[in-house]
C-alpha cells in the first residue's frame, strides 16, 4: 500500500438510510468516476464543487444518485476527491466500492482520509483527533470540547507556547554571537519571564483535564444506602424512567442497575447499587461487594438514607464506609409526615432532602450533583484538555518547563538552547510537527472507517 493509492470507502454509517456517501481520493479519482457515472445533464463538464445527477454503474443494475468533485488542494484531504451520493442501503453503496475496488481503487484504511488530510497540511494532529472526538462525542459538553479541537484551539495555544520557546532560542543564540555586547544578565531576566509564561500556560491546560475526562466520559454516580432507602426509586425519577425494579422487598437490587441522564450538558452515568446490610445471602453478598466498589470507582456518591426511621448501625457504617468521598447525603421520602430527626448528618456534608416518590426537590438535587462533580468550578470554555495522550504530553512539558525555569539561571546558554528545543518538539507531539509514523499511524487507526 502506498500514500498515492487511490482509496475508496463508504462515508456514511453502515445500515439503511436515506442517503448513502461513497469517498474516493487520489490522483484518478475522477477518471474513475467517469467509468461508472452517466451525467443527465448533456453539458456535465465535472465543474469542481458542483453537484451532478445521473446514473451510478452498479454492474447489473443502475442507480439514480450524485457526483461532486473537489480539486486539489481544496478539499477534506488535500488531494482529489470524488463523493458519490446514492440512496443509502447495505447492497446499493457496497456495490459502488465493489465497482470501484474493480477499476482500480483499494479499500482505505481506517482514518486514512483523515490521515492524508494531516499529511498534506490541512489540519493538524491534534485537530484531526478532535474531528474524531467529534464523530464519537454522546453529550453536549462532550460536542462543544471536540468542535473546539477540531477548530484548532489548541493547535493555536501550543503554536503560541512553541513561538516563545523560539524567542528564547534566539535571545540565547544573539548572546553567544555576540558576548562581548555583555548582555547575559538582560537575556536571562527576560528568558526568566517567557519560561513563566510558559508554565502558566501549559498548568493552565493541565487544569482543564479533570473536567474534560468528565465531558468526555460522563460523571459516574454511585447510588447507595441501605435497603429500601429508596435507590431504585431515586435512580428512575432521576432518569424520568423506569430503569429499576421498586418493591417492598428488601434486597430487591442486587446487581448494579444504571441509566445515563444528560444534565447542563453533561453526561451522568448513574449507577444503582445493591443495599448495604448483614446478610447471609450469597448472591446478594456478591452485590454488596460489587457496591463496595462502585463506591470507590465513582465520582460522586449519594448516599441515600430514610428519613422515615431512625439511623441505626447500617446507617452509621454507610456514613463511615463513603466518609472523604465526593459525597451528597440524600435523605429520602421527604413527602412522609413521620420524618425522623436526623441531627447526626448536620456537618460539611451537602444534605438534601428530596421526595423520590413526588419528584420533590429532584430538580435541586440534579443541580447540586453538577456542581459536586465540578467542584462547583466548571468552565464553561471551549478549550477544554479531553484527550489522555495530549493530557499525557502536557504533563511531560510540564515538567520539563519548570525544570528550565528553575535552573535556568545555573545552566550555560548552550544547554538552555537544547533543553527549549526539546520543550518545543516535545509540545509538537500534540500537533503533530515532531510526532514520529508510528505514533501518527496509531492514532489515525482509531477513526472510524471512510474518515
Amino acid at each position: 500500500m502506498s500514500e498515492n493509492d487511490l482509496i475508496v470507502a463508504i462515508a456514511t454509517p453502515y445500515g439503511k438510510s436515506g442517503v448513502g456517501i461513497v469517498r474516493l481520493s487520489g490522483e484518478g479519482c475522477l477518471t474513475l468516476a467517469k467509468k461508472m457515472f452517466r451525467p443527465f445533464d448533456k453539458k456535465c463538464d465535472f465543474t469542481p464543487n458542483k453537484m451532478y445527477l445521473g446514473e451510478i454503474d452498479l454492474g447489473d443494475v443502475k442507480d439514480k444518485g450524485f457526483v461532486v468533485f473537489f480539486q486539489s488542494p481544496h478539499s477534506f484531504t488535500g488531494e482529489d476527491i470524488v463523493e458519490f451520493q446514492c440512496h443509502g442501503g447495505i447492497m446499493v453503496t457496497q456495490k459502488i466500492v465493489d465497482m470501484c475496488l474493480t477499476k482500480g481503487a483499494r479499500m482505505a484504511e481506517p482514518g486514512e482520509f483523515s490521515k492524508r488530510a494531516f499529511l498534506n497540511g490541512k489540519m493538524s494532529l491534534d485537530e484531526a483527533e478532535g474531528v474524531a472526538d467529534l464523530i464519537n462525542a454522546e453529550s453536549e459538553s462532550e460536542m462543544r470540547c471536540s468542535t473546539a479541537l477540531a477548530r484548532g484551539e489548541l493547535n493555536k495555544t501550543v503554536t503560541d507556547i512553541q513561538d516563545k520557546l523560539s524567542d528564547i532560542v534566539c535571545e540565547m543564540q544573539a548572546y553567544m554571537d555576540y558576548p562581548e555586547e555583555h548582555i547575559e544578565e538582560k537575556t536571562r531576566s527576560e528568558i526568566k519571564a517567557i519560561l513563566e509564561e510558559i508554565c502558566q500556560q501549559i498548568d493552565n491546560l493541565l487544569a482543564t483535564s479533570k473536567q474534560g475526562k468528565l465531558c468526555k466520559f460522563g460523571v459516574d454516580v454511585a447510588i447507595v444506602g441501605k435497603t429500601n432507602a429508596g435507590k431504585s426509586s431515586l435512580l428512575n425519577r432521576l432518569l424520568g424512567t423506569e430503569q429499576a425494579i421498586v418493591t417492598d422487598i428488601e434486597g430487591t437490587t442486587r446487581d448494579v442497575v444504571s441509566g445515563v441522564m444528560e444534565y447542563n450538558g453533561v453526561k451522568f452515568n448513574l449507577l444503582d447499587t445493591a443495599g448495604l446490610r448483614e446478610t447471609k445471602d450469597i448472591i446478594e453478598n456478591i452485590g454488596i461487594d460489587k457496591s463496595k466498589q462502585t463506591i470507590e470507582q465513582s465520582d460522586v456518591v449519594l448516599l441515600v438514607i430514610d428519613r422515615t426511621r431512625q439511623m441505626d448501625k447500617q446507617d452509621e457504617e454507610n456514613l463511615c464506609l463513603t466518609q472523604g468521598k465526593n459525597r451528597i447525603i440524600v435523605l429520602n421520602k421527604s413527602d412522609q409526615k413521620n420524618c425522623a430527626t436526623l441531627d447526626k448528618l448536620i456537618g460539611k456534608d451537602k444534605v438534601i432532602s428530596v421526595s423520590a416518590k413526588t419528584g420533590e426537590n429532584i430538580d435541586q438535587l440534579k443541580k447540586e450533583l453538577f456542581d459536586k462533580a465540578f467542584d462547583g468550578n466548571f468552565v464553561n470554555n471551549s478549550l477544554v484538555i479531553t484527550n489522555s495522550r495530549h493530557e499525557q504530553v502536557l504533563r511531560e512539558a510540564s515538567e520539563i518547563a519548570h525544570k528550565l525555569l528553575s535552573s535556568g539561571d545555573d545552566l550555560f546558554f548552550d544547554c538552555l538552547t537544547l533543553e527549549s528545543q526539546y520543550l518545543w518538539e516535545k509540545l509538537g507531539e500534540i500537533t503533530g510537527v515532531s510526532a514520529n509514523d508510528v505514533l501518527i499511524s496509531k492514532i489515525f487507526s482509531k477513526f472510524c472507517l471512510g474518515k
